[in-house]
């Protein structure tokens, strides 16, 4: 199994760094990178605005690399008279271990889809909700806030930029590296590894990997552009990816 990391740094050097120490071969193709949102000199004004009780969520570590220093930037903490959640735990610990708050989070999956369900979610009618996330981002966890009655607002904390490689050059160079497994963590790098190679790399090599996703949403996905071999991880942090890949 030789294995091929498309999430974003630093995680995709972290993540091969351990998969090598396994004894595993494993390279990184990060297929996107980030960098500051636009929301996010705004950050400390939509905080304060928000009253005891109301609802702050983090939709990926990502809003905590950012959001944290631009909140220390300007000398201001996060609110303790909030109610955080978070996208998974990781999320959770690393807002934890930056604040001392506590955050509530889904134990299951990391997804939106597992977020909505939390117990203490299904009563906000009235409440304000102000979503930390990167951007583009998906709205079901707005929706379905709003229908439940809560004032959602957002604050896009950091943005996601698409890398940019040579398709016939990348493709031959993972063809000759023997490349049979792939790690895809969002639906947007899913389309753009699809895209990025020819299409006589996608038939004869591409769609003949092994794919581990992190969502049952993501293999839904996959199969439709013609992957077969599709694992779904059990969360989508570096833990739950080497387990998948064991």
């Amino acid at each position: 199994m030789t294995i091929l990391v498309t999430r974003p740094e630093p995680a995709a050097s972290e993540l091969v760094a351990r998969l090598r120490t396994q004894g595993k071969l494993a390279w990184i193709l990060p297929l996107i990178e980030f960098t500051p949102g636009r929301d996010i000199v705004h950050l400390p004004q939509q905080l304060a605005a928000l009253q005891p009780g109301d609802l702050v969520f983090l939709l990926s570590q990502q809003v905590v690399t950012f959001a944290h220093p631009a909140l220390q930037s300007q000398g201001f903490a996060w609110p303790t008279h909030l109610d955080y959640y978070a996208i998974g735990r990781s999320t959770a610990l690393a807002l934890h271990t930056v604040s001392n708050l506590k955050v509530d989070y889904p134990h299951a999956r990391e997804t939106s889809e597992e977020l909505v369900r939390l117990n203490r979610l299904q009563q906000v009618n009235g409440k304000r909700a102000l979503i930390l996330r990167g951007s583009p981002g998906r709205e079901l966890l707005a929706d379905t806030l709003t229908e439940r009655g809560a004032d959602v607002r957002y604050c896009e904390c950091y943005q996601r930029c698409e890398k940019t490689y040579d398709g016939a050059v990348e493709g031959r160079r993972w063809r000759d590296r023997g490349i049979t497994t792939l790690v895809v963590t969002s639906g947007e790098m899913l389309q753009q590894l699809f895209a990025l190679f020819p299409p006589i790399d996608r038939r004869e090599w591409l769609l003949h990997c092994r794919l581990v996703v992190v969502s049952e949403r993501l293999a839904t996905l996959a199969a439709t552009l013609g992957w077969q071999d599709i694992d779904v991880a059990d969360g989508a942090d570096n833990d739950a990816l080497l387990r998948a890949l064991r």
